[in-house]
């Protein structure tokens, strides 16, 4: 059972998987994640009255791999679609330190290996230096391309499958019709991009800035924004199915015709946004702010 001791043992069951560890473990190496805030004591988790567990509903399948890096701060090694997997989690428990680990496993994992790409980091490198960069219809899958300045670059109809933008500059980029299926924006910068029409399925964009982002007809199944800044952006037509928004600031953003199917609005800032005639009867809107959004003919 849960007390104020940091000894004391925690029971967790995640997803219907159930977990015993310590406070310590829980809130020593990340004091500001999830975790450590649900038992700092601020806050009351619901314990099974029969043995006190607290229940988490999120998929158990990884959450031994995230108490060992409580534990002992080491990042498993795992397969590319696993460490995807792990990353959502540690997105979605605010594990800032697993988050980066993984991510620069997964980088190093990438430059070790053969990629079937029509250019290199190095490549891009030299060529964002001329003043207009058009990659239109290139093959850069897999390129670790984080913490680039790729401000107004044309990817449009591009494969970026599984690239890593993590924090880089895209600042009014274009990725038109591009395949970006499990693309890694985590923290990138994305003001006023275009992603009309492209696929963006089990995409990262947590922290992400998409001010006044185009994504009309995007597909962005499964997508992570949590935390990601949308206001002001264009989502008419995009397909949310399943995506977490949780925290995110959509003020004024345009979800006309959007599909929002079990898509996690927890916390999310809707003040201002258009909302009209959009199904919300499967989203989850617990905490989330609603002032001023226009909600005519929405179904709820």
């Amino acid at each position: 059972m849960y007390s104020d001791a940091g000894s004391s043992v925690v029971r967790l069951n995640i997803g219907g998987k159930k977990f015993n560890t310590t406070l310590d473990t829980l809130t020593h190496r990340e004091p500001h994640s999830m975790l450590a805030a649900m038992f700092s004591g601020r806050h009351t988790v619901c314990k099974d009255s029969e043995k006190g567990y607290v229940f988490v509903d999120r998929d158990g399948k990884h959450f031994r791999h995230v108490l060992n890096w409580l534990r002992d701060g080491v990042v498993p090694n795992l397969t590319d679609s696993e460490s995807s997997e792990l990353l959502r989690e540690a997105e979605y428990y605010q594990l800032l330190g697993l988050v980066d680990g993984i991510t620069e496993v997964m980088n190093k994992k990438k430059e070790g290996e053969e990629m079937d790409t029509e250019l290199t980091r190095t490549d891009i490198i030299k060529c964002v230096q001329s003043e207009k960069v058009r990659l239109r219809g290139v093959n850069l899958s897999g390129l670790d391309l984080s913490k680039l300045d790729l401000s107004y670059v044309d990817f449009s109809y591009a494969c970026l499958k599984n690239v890593f933008f993590s924090r880089a500059n895209l600042h009014c980029a274009k990725f038109r019709d591009v395949d970006a299926e499990n693309t890694i924006f985590h923290n990138a910068t994305l003001r006023e991009c275009e992603f009309t029409g492209a696929n963006l399925r089990g995409a990262l964009l947590a922290g992400a800035n998409l001010q006044s982002a185009n994504l009309q007809d995007a597909c962005l199944i499964d997508c992570s924004f949590c935390g990601a800044d949308l206001r002001s952006a264009h989502l008419q037509t995009a397909d949310l199915t399943n995506a977490n928004l949780e925290g995110a600031n959509l003020e004024g953003a345009n979800l006309k015709g959007a599909k929002l199917n079990n898509a996690n609005l927890k916390g999310a800032n809707l003040q201002r946004a258009y909302l009209r005639h959009v199904n919300l009867r499967d989203t989850h809107l617990e905490g989330a702010k609603l002032d001023g959004a226009n909600l005519l003919g929405a179904i709820r």
